[in-house]
């Protein structure tokens, strides 16, 4: 188990930023930070093969979680070099035969900017507007798809509203059309159901601190029957299929694997419990703060993720005031971007609805006491501050 918080350490409600490591993957890390500390490339001695063995035990484990095979699993630093590294590899591979990507508003930032990049070079990229829920529209994504549409680069799950997108409805599409489809599953792998082959997946990013592993280490699932085709974006050594360059690190990618094997035996209790609670702080908060708005859709969620607007109030003034709770105003990796979230302003919500807006996120540790906790923190905060506008009508 991770430390639990004291009365003057704040009630972790940040998952989606990242997630503390589990006490199993450390331990399943230690002796390769320790004896078993060999470069996992050198072939001439029991160092090397005592870290190869474990690079590739993880290898499988990830491979597993997601019903690939091993040899389809490259380790990057985390989803973020997998993203750059399918984006600009599809585009150099692939131009000037083809020249078109298409993506939705909701995306990651990396992929965003990953997609400016080859935009800049002459591609044409089209942007998919979402719903109120943050969904797609299928019948727009066919209507885009042309011979020269390279890849589809949609998200399994957002990242700041939670919102699942139909993997399986938008493999089909692009598999149909002879498109290649690549998903950010940084915020679903280890949390809902993936299986590349149903999904008609052919490259899928992920990172290890968002399932219980350390930071620094990731994976890219790229397809190899039949072989899709990437150009590296790393000179070296050709380590990882000739893919990545560089020395894999194997105490992370050990921790990786670790992670997404207890994430394979605890997966489906711990995305239980997690609904539950965070039904529960959900339940709470609306019991005494009618006017609360819950942004984005319901039925395709990730209950872990719950993005609140609070109307009439200020958000920042709101989360300054909650020194008691890790919550956040949005994206981790937007924190230092200047402007409101272009997720929420996606699905709708004007200026003033975003900037009182909050994510809190519920994980593996977090406590039903937590829970309670956190809501009368919360309800006690906002009511402080003169309470909600209840004017502005509340979402479902």
């Amino acid at each position: 188990m991770t430390e639990r918080p004291t009365a003057r350490t704040p009630i972790y409600l940040d998952y989606q930023a990242t997630t503390p490591v589990d006490q199993r993957v450390v331990e399943a890390m230690r002796p390769y930070f320790e004896g078993r500390f060999g470069n996992p490339h050198s072939s001439t001695h029991r160092y090397g093969w005592e870290a190869e063995a474990g690079v590739e035990r993880a290898r499988r484990q990830v491979a597993d979680l997601i019903g690939a095979a091993a040899h389809e699993i490259t380790f990057t630093s985390g989803a973020t070099e997998a993203n750059n590294l399918v984006i600009k590899g599809v585009a150099d591979a692939l131009g000037p035969t083809k020249n078109h990507m298409i993506t939705a508003a909701t995306e990651h930032k990396c992929v965003l900017e990953s997609l400016r990049t080859v935009e800049a070079r002459g591609w044409r990229v089209d942007v998919l507007p979402v719903d109120a829920d943050g969904l797609i529209d299928l019948e727009q994504l066919a209507g885009l798809l042309t011979p020269r549409t390279a890849l589809v680069s949609i998200m399994a799950v957002n990242n700041e509203i939670g919102t699942i997108q139909p993997l399986a409805e938008i493999g089909a599409l692009c598999r149909a059309a002879g498109v290649l489809f690549h998903t950010d599953a940084a915020q679903a792998f280890g949390k809902v159901a993936l299986d590349v082959t149903a999904q008609s997946v052919d490259f899928l990013s992920l990172s290890g601190h968002k399932i219980y592993g350390p930071k620094g280490i990731g994976a890219l699932y790229k397809r190899r029957a039949p072989e899709v085709v990437v150009t590296p974006q790393m000179s070296g050594g050709g380590q990882e299929h000739g893919l990545r360059s560089g020395t894999v690190a194997a105490p992370l990618a050990v921790g990786l694997g670790a992670a997404a094997a207890i994430a394979a035996a605890d997966g489906d209790a711990d995305e239980a419990r997690i609904a539950a609670l965070a039904e529960r702080f959900l339940a709470h908060v609306r019991a005494d703060l009618g006017g609360v708005r819950l942004n984005g859709g319901w039925a395709r969620r990730y209950r872990g993720n719950l993005n609140l607007s609070f109307p009439g109030l200020d958000g920042d003034l709101l989360l300054a005031r909650l020194r008691g709770l890790a919550v956040s105003s949005g994206a981790a990796c937007a924190s230092a971007a200047e402007g409101s979230s272009y997720v929420l302003r996606a699905i709708g919500l004007d200026e003033a609805a975003i900037r009182a807006s909050l994510r809190i996120g519920f994980g593996r540790f977090t406590t039903a006491d937590e829970v309670d906790r956190a809501a009368q923190t919360l309800v006690r905060t906002v009511h402080s501050l003169g309470g909600l506008d209840t004017a502005v009508p509340a979402a479902v």
